[in-house]
């Protein structure tokens, strides 16, 4: 008896376990099939503009993304950057440029290409910048990938 009630359990806990597991993926943020902008140490001017072109995709349907522009004076990282990029100095931001935009993906998108362009103002402190791209799916999963720039 002990052993039909012990194969019993497990059996309903296997199942359990297999119903509640969900076949989602993680969204992802691509450059296939497109020229992508901007990418990393890639150098704007105060004044112009910066160019956003990304491709999104997911196995099951994309929900919305996310543009974060903010200054690096301070050299920290996000951990998706290249490394190498030549940086200025450390310093204390006195205007620098912060942008933060999200963005709706149309309903039932597997895919999507990204398009915005990003005004950069004339008077913001110059220097070394990161740009965050984040993608969010229908389920809530997120995908980030972050670029060093120059803005000068």
């Amino acid at each position: 008896m002990r052993k039909v009630l012990f194969g019993l359990i497990t059996a309903v806990m296997l199942l359990g376990t297999v119903a509640c597991t969900k076949n989602d993926e993680y969204p992802t943020i691509t450059n296939e099939g497109i020229v992508a902008v901007p990418k990393d140490c890639d150098v704007f001017e105060r004044g112009g503009q910066i160019p956003f072109r990304y491709r999104f995709t997911d196995d099951n349907e994309l929900g919305s993304y996310n543009i974060e522009i903010h200054n690096n004076f301070d050299h920290h990282t996000h951990g998706t950057q290249a490394q190498g990029c030549s940086m200025d100095p450390k310093k204390t931001p006195v205007k620098p440029f912060h942008y933060d935009e999200s963005f709706k993906i149309p309903s039932g998108s597997k895919s999507f290409d990204a398009k915005q362009d990003i005004e950069i103002p004339s008077d913001i402190d110059p220097g070394d910048y990161h740009f965050v791209i984040r993608v969010t799916d229908q389920t809530g999963n997120q995908q980030l990938r972050a670029m060093a720039i120059k803005i000068k």
